[in-house]
């Protein structure tokens, strides 16, 4: 893909440095200066601009028909497996560019400042699927997933059901054991890209009675399983093109190759996914912010009033600066998470407070970027309105807003 043949030009580069950095004479001193954590390296830059590149050019023109039809066009999501984009940190070997988290946030990130929609279909594929896959995959389910998922194939993740939202591990969908084989009973509900997904990422509990967490157990699902059935697509506030449906499971058969990770230890996956998943949405809602600031600083800086445009007025600048400043404060927050996980920190705590502030942001903005654009920001005219209902989410998935404020908060308490 594209990407590839960035890393490619990208290694040539650092290799020519390197040769070059040989040829010194005298004393050679090194620079230990740190770096800020907004820092990107040359590679980074390049994801990040191809990224946005792309989602202008073959992402924009389709957002407002695709919000129309209600679904994501195959053409877009066929773009983005071209791109690279749903195996951004996969192994080169099954198809993967091999890149880092950072680049897996930038991505999500630039797809956000377009559509959320697409940014979330994004997210779920390389912070959750591929990422359990990774850590929690053996050998033979690596080789017969990762090169589907890097290729042509979108994933569900079916954590949710009724009963068990921000309760998670109170789900009532089980697993029973059948000689080598399980059969899952069950419904899962809020589950995002399901009607187009090919592989879903499935916690049953394989205790009869279900009063353990310590039974539940993660499952591989392939959609051709007669077993599995996809119900009503959700008619929803935002993401309206990106499908959220429920899940059904009846009598549906998987063997225990199936498994991912250890039987029982199915809660271990979620959390340790969950927790990184968490700074996706964080990237998802801060690149959201920008897109609906990108559309409105244009507008406020050519439009009139009283013979001057409305952005030389103090009060509408002063909006402007703290928008800023609110946007870049979230970027920073979680950056700075990213980078903690790619140097094996624990982020429990800084990945609450990431999606915490920037979902928050992220409403903040948009519904502050309507204001800012009067008449005209409350019409489907204008993309602003779009943004605004998009960002209610971010409070709600993967974490709502009282459980990050509750994980701050006991983590906070633990130190004292």
């Amino acid at each position: 893909g594209t990407i590839m043949l960035l890393r490619s030009v990208l290694r040539r580069k650092k290799i020519a440095r390197c040769n070059k950095s040989l040829n010194y004479s005298g004393s050679h001193t090194r620079n230990y200066s740190l770096k800020p954590v907004t820092y990107l390296t040359e590679e980074e830059i390049m994801l990040k601009d191809t990224v946005s590149k792309f989602a202008k050019e073959k992402i924009a023109p389709f957002v407002s028909q695709m919000e129309q039809e209600k679904t994501i066009f195959p053409s877009v999501f066929e773009g983005c497996f071209d791109m690279g984009l749903m195996g951004v940190e996969v192994d080169p070997k099954y198809g993967g560019n091999g890149m880092g988290f950072m680049s897996s946030i930038l991505t999500i990130e630039e797809l956000a400042k377009v559509d959320s929609s697409v940014a979330v279909a994004v997210d779920i594929q390389n912070t959750l699927v591929n990422r359990s896959l990774r850590l929690f995959g053996t050998e033979e389910q690596k080789e017969k997933y990762l090169p589907r998922l890097t290729s042509d194939t979108l994933s569900s993740f079916c954590l949710s059901e009724p009963g068990s939202g921000s309760d998670a591990f109170a789900m009532k969908t089980r697993a029973s054991k059948d000689n080598d084989n399980y059969i899952i009973n069950g419904s899962k509900c809020w589950i995002s890209t399901a009607r187009e997904a090919g592989l879903y990422l499935v916690f049953a509990n394989i205790d009869p009675e279900g009063k353990s967490y310590k039974g539940i157990t993660a499952f591989l699902v392939d959609k051709e399983n007669p077993g599995i059935k996809i119900g009503k697509n959700e008619d929803k506030l935002g993401l309206v093109a990106s499908s959220t449906c429920e899940v059904i499971f009846d009598n549906c058969i998987v063997s225990k190759d199936a498994i991912l990770g250890e039987i029982g230890k199915g809660y271990k996956v979620a959390i340790e996914l969950l927790n990184e998943g968490r700074v996706g949405i964080a990237a998802q809602q801060v690149g959201l912010a920008q897109g609906v600031f990108d559309h409105t600083i244009p507008y406020i800086k050519q439009r009139k009033q009283f013979n001057q445009a409305i952005s030389s007025f103090q009060g509408v600048q002063f909006d402007v600066a703290r928008l800023a400043t609110e946007i870049q404060t979230a970027r920073v927050m979680t950056y700075n998470t990213v980078r903690m996980i790619e140097n094996n920190d624990t982020i429990v705590r800084e990945a609450s407070m990431a999606k915490l502030y920037a979902s928050q942001m992220a409403e903040r903005v948009s519904s502050k970027c309507i204001e800012l654009l009067g008449g005209v920001g409350f019409t489907k005219d204008f993309p602003v309105e779009k943004y605004y209902r998009d960002c209610k989410v971010g409070q709600i998935y993967e974490g709502t807003t009282n459980i990050q404020l509750s994980t701050i908060a006991k983590s906070v308490l633990n130190e004292y």
